[in-house]
């Protein structure tokens, strides 16, 4: 790992344009705050990346885009993982853990289109893409005239898809328009209000081995604490739901002074059923506040919809 002048750090990640840029930000990031470092980037394609032509849902969700990297870190091939945090499961490989969360870029949701400027704007019968069942439960609850068609693919690949005509609209994170430098493609922010977004959404984490403290010192600097409250807030209350990624469920935390306020939902795919509730706290029981709102949720019958979806997957 070093070399007689210079200690070297490397990334595993994806080979798609968001997870370069996402590698690229933490590698320059950690030059920055350590010159002695030489950071080198290990690309990779995972399987989530490999099986394009079937949802996320049915090939075992979101999981398949992180266990190539990290078996690269197990493996003594890589020392980090970068990911953007809505796609990293609950559970970690025994010897891993998410030690690092960045700050956080913008977490809603955008509508993309080339022909209308909002999601109201649209025609009825209307072809709107996504791969994700949380948007779609929204989107259908809010606009069940609209037909919701599966999208998969990296950005670039999903916005061919619609400028070639198959799609009236997409739906995408809009952090990442925004980090590829593609903010001009968004035609319009869609609001918490109407679409919850995904816990993480538009943050990224930094994935290391438990036992390498060197590593672990040379990250420190990247960690920006009120992202990790309100990301740790959003995935308690995922993790208590048993959600996995790839499931109708959204998660969304906010922070104002020392009070943090946490709103969670889950719906059922064709959006004819939506749990909404929030909870708010001491931003110090962040954890405890996320696994609280995922209790009330069971309560009202969130466990019967999400076991719906998995017997439907």
């Amino acid at each position: 790992m070093t070399t007689a002048t210079k200690t070297v750090l490397r990334i595993a990640t994806r080979k798609s344009a968001l997870a370069l840029w996402q590698a690229e930000f933490v590698k320059a990031e950690l030059e920055k705050f350590h010159p002695e470092l030489t950071v080198e980037l290990v690309p990779m394609s995972t399987q989530g990346d490999k099986i394009l032509d079937t949802p996320l849902a049915k090939i075992g969700g979101k999981g398949l885009f992180v266990k190539e990297l990290e078996q690269a870190m197990l493996d003594g091939r890589a020392d980090i993982a970068v990911h953007s945090m809505k796609d990293v499961p609950v559970e970690f490989p025994e010897g891993l853990a998410l030690n690092t969360i960045c700050e956080r870029e913008d977490p809603r949701d955008a509508f993309v289109s080339n022909t209308y400027k909002t999601l109201d704007e649209l025609p009825k019968g209307a072809i709107v893409g996504t791969s994700s069942l949380r948007r779609q439960c929204q989107i259908k609850a809010l606009r069940p005239d609209l037909e919701i068609r599966d999208l998969r693919g990296n950005v670039n690949t999903r916005l061919a898809k619609l400028d070639d005509g198959q799609y009236d609209a997409i739906i995408l994170a809009a952090a990442g328009l925004i980090r590829l430098e593609m903010p001009e493609r968004i035609s319009d922010f869609i609001g918490a209000d109407i679409s919850l977004p995904a816990n993480g959404q538009g943050a990224v984490g930094i994935e290391c081995r438990i036992d390498d403290e060197a590593t672990k010192a040379f990250l420190a600097p990247l960690e920006h604490h009120e992202t990790r409250m309100r990301v740790l807030a959003e995935r308690a209350m995922n993790r208590k739901l048993q959600g996995g990624c790839q499931v109708p469920i959204g998660a969304y935390a906010e922070i104002v002074g020392d009070d943090l306020t946490l709103r969670g939902l889950v719906g059922a795919i064709d959006g004819s059923v939506i749990l909404q509730d929030s909870v708010s706290g001491s931003v110090k029981q962040a954890e405890q506040l996320g696994e609280q709102l995922a209790d009330t949720l069971l309560e009202r019958g969130a466990d019967k919809i999400l076991a719906e979806v998995y017997r439907d997957a």
